[in-house]
């Protein structure tokens, strides 16, 4: 009798077996999206060249003619012509780029992020971030940048920098390299900056 009370006090419930179930489902996912996070931003990360950022550029001032104005009276501002984001529940973005001070190539610049949510898959696309302030520029120079939580993208179109703003003493626009993109969350990047010699 005892040994059967033993028995019975060790044998999981439906509700445990679930449970375990879930866990490692979840330890799957996570090791899944670890591995694209790993992937993606090595992928991505090939050294932008001074010549790929200004190709971004002009694809981009085509795109959107309206977005000059931000050329023409932001302290600088950072191209990155491919930044590389993909996962599987956990995933994260990467590229690289080139840091413009009043039209001239000052430095490079590395983008990395890490992503928690429902995505699967992968995608491409050009980014841009504008400094309004000289102080706002120095900042982020100073090598270990992080984009404030609610700062947000705008994917550029024709006319959609018309009525966009600086938000944090930064304006971010995206653009799809190919295809339709979901909205890219730009919350939360990290960069670093190397100045060039």
């Amino acid at each position: 009798m005892t040994g059967t009370m033993v028995a019975a006090q060790f044998s999981s419930t439906p509700f445990q077996e679930r449970e375990s179930t879930m866990n490692t489902f979840r330890k799957m996912s996570i090791a899944a999206g670890l591995a694209v996070l790993l992937a993606v931003p090595a992928f991505a990360r090939a050294d932008a060249t001074v010549k790929e950022a200004k190709d971004a550029v002009t694809t981009m001032k085509k795109t959107d003619p309206s977005l000059k104005k931000f050329f023409d009276h932001s302290a600088g501002y950072a191209v990155f012509p491919s930044v590389g984001k993909g996962g599987l529940v956990v995933g994260g973005a990467g590229g690289s780029g080139i840091v413009f001070e009043h039209g001239k190539a000052v430095g490079t610049t590395t983008l990395s992020q890490v992503i928690v949510g429902a995505q699967v898959g992968g995608q491409a696309y050009y980014e841009i971030i504008f400094f309004e302030t000289a102080e706002a520029l120095a900042a982020f120079k100073k090598g270990e940048w992080t984009m404030a939580a609610q700062v947000s993208a705008v994917m550029l179109k024709s006319g959609a920098s018309a009525d966009a703003k600086y938000k944090e003493g930064v304006a971010v626009f995206t653009l799809s390299k190919g295809g339709a993109m979901a909205e890219a969350s730009v919350g939360g990047q990290k960069f670093s900056y190397k100045p060039m010699s």
